[in-house]
C-alpha cells in the first residue's frame, strides 16, 4: 500500500507540473495513470481526477494571480458561459449517442491543433482588434513577462467565438464527464488571441472553480476515496507549485509547442473512442 501510495504521489506530482504548464486539470495523466498501470476502479479514477484539478488550480492559482498572469475578469465572464453549458449538457444527456459526439469534437480539437501549429512561432499576438465588449467589461490587461523582461499589454477579440467556445465545452463536459481545460486554452489562444501564458494561467484559475462545484456530487456519490485522492491532491499540488515556476521561465512558443501535442493526443483519443476502434 505504501509503494501504490508512492506511485500515485509520483504520477501526481508529474500531472501537477503539466497542469500547471499547460492549464489542464492532470486528468490527462492521472485517470490513465491509476486505471492502467495500478489498476484503480475509473469511478475512483474520476473522483480522484477532481481533486487533481482543484488540487492544480490552487497550487497555480495564487503565483498567476499574484503576477496578474491570470485575467480574473476574463475568467469570470467565460465561466458564466461554461457552467450553462454544463447543466445543458446534463440536461440532453442521454438524448445524444456520446459516440458522435467524440467524433465531431474530435475533429474540431484536431482542426484546432493544425491552427496553433501554424502560430507556432508566434511569441505574442500580432494586430489584435480589441472586440467594443471587451472595452466595455475592461477584459483587456498586462502582465510582466521575465522572459522578454518586459510589462506585456494585450487586447481581447472575439469575445462572443470565445464565449460560443465555451458554451460549448461546458455542454461536452455535462454530457461526456470530461474536464474542458483544453476547450478553454484553445478559445482563448484561437478566438480571443491572448498570450499564451494568459490563456493557461485564466484556465487554470477557471478549472478550479468548475471542479469545485462538481466534487460535492462526486463525494456523496462515495467516488472519492481518501486512500487515493489524498496522495493525488498533494502530489498535484506540489507539481503545480514547481509548474508555475517553469512556467513563468519558458516562452509563449515553447508552451504552445508543448500544448500541441496533447492536444492532438487527446483529440485522437477521441475519435478512437467515437469511431469504437
Amino acid at each position: 500500500m505504501v509503494l501504490t501510495s508512492l506511485e500515485i504521489l509520483a504520477f501526481s506530482f508529474i500531472a501537477g507540473i503539466f497542469g500547471a504548464l499547460l492549464g489542464l486539470g492532470g486528468g490527462i495523466i492521472v485517470i490513465p495513470a491509476l486505471t492502467l498501470l495500478l489498476g484503480v476502479d475509473i469511478k475512483y479514477a474520476i473522483g480522484a481526477s477532481i481533486v487533481s484539478v482543484i488540487a492544480t488550480s490552487s497550487g497555480a492559482a495564487v503565483a498567476y494571480v499574484r503576477d496578474k498572469i491570470t485575467n480574473l475578469r476574463i475568467g469570470m465572464f467565460l465561466e458564466i458561459a461554461t457552467t450553462t453549458g454544463a447543466i445543458t449538457g446534463a440536461y440532453i444527456a442521454g438524448l445524444i449517442s456520446p459516440k458522435y459526439l467524440y467524433i465531431i469534437f474530435g475533429i474540431v480539437l484536431l482542426y484546432s491543433a493544425l491552427a496553433m501549429l501554424r502560430k507556432r512561432h508566434e511569441e505574442l499576438p500580432q494586430n489584435v482588434v480589441s472586440h467594443p465588449l471587451a472595452k466595455k467589461l475592461k477584459l483587456e490587461g498586462s502582465y510582466f513577462d521575465k522572459v522578454l523582461n518586459k510589462e506585456v499589454k494585450y487586447k481581447v477579440a472575439g469575445v462572443y467565438s470565445g464565449f460560443g467556445t465555451m458554451y460549448v465545452a461546458g455542454v461536452l463536459s455535462g454530457l461526456l464527464g470530461i474536464g474542458s481545460g483544453i476547450f478553454k486554452v484553445m478559445a482563448m489562444d484561437l478566438f480571443m488571441k491572448l498570450p499564451m501564458k494568459v490563456s493557461t494561467a485564466t484556465s487554470n484559475f477557471m478549472i478550479g472553480v468548475t471542479a469545485a462545484a462538481s466534487a460535492g456530487v462526486y463525494l456523496m456519490r462515495g467516488y472519492i476515496d481518501p486512500k487515493i485522492a489524498g496522495p493525488v491532491a498533494l502530489g498535484v499540488l506540489l507539481g503545480a507549485m514547481l509548474g508555475t515556476r517553469i512556467m513563468e521561465k519558458l516562452k509563449n512558443t515553447t508552451i504552445r509547442k508543448i500544448f500541441i501535442p496533447v492536444l492532438a493526443y487527446i483529440s485522437i483519443q477521441m475519435l478512437i473512442k467515437g469511431l469504437g476502434v
